[in-house]
């Protein structure tokens, strides 16, 4: 196997775009609560949340997990993006 299907099937990929996606909330929030500016946490939560536990759902089968886990955090995924367009809808 070549070294970046290696790091793909490891889930090494999965992590560090978690560990991406947790230091950009962290910043976001950081800045809005030092600066009140920029993004509202409220305004962006919902949609990155969907997507980490998508990513969860992905590290989850790499790892050889069951299906329960996988899908628990798919239908997790999905309310998280329910929250975000509920929010975002207009009338």
């Amino acid at each position: 196997m070549s070294m970046m299907s290696d790091l793909f099937a490891s889930g090494f990929i999965v992590d560090a775009v978690l560990i991406v996606l947790a230091l950009e909330a962290f910043a976001v929030i950081g800045y809005w609560l030092w600066r009140n500016r920029g993004i509202a946490p409220a305004d962006f939560l919902p949609g990155m949340i969907s997507g980490a536990l998508m990513l969860l759902a992905l590290r989850a089968v790499l790892a050889g997990a069951g299906w329960l886990v996988p899908t628990l955090c798919l239908m997790a995924a999905g309310l998280a993006h329910l929250v975000d367009v509920r929010r975002r809808w207009r009338n």
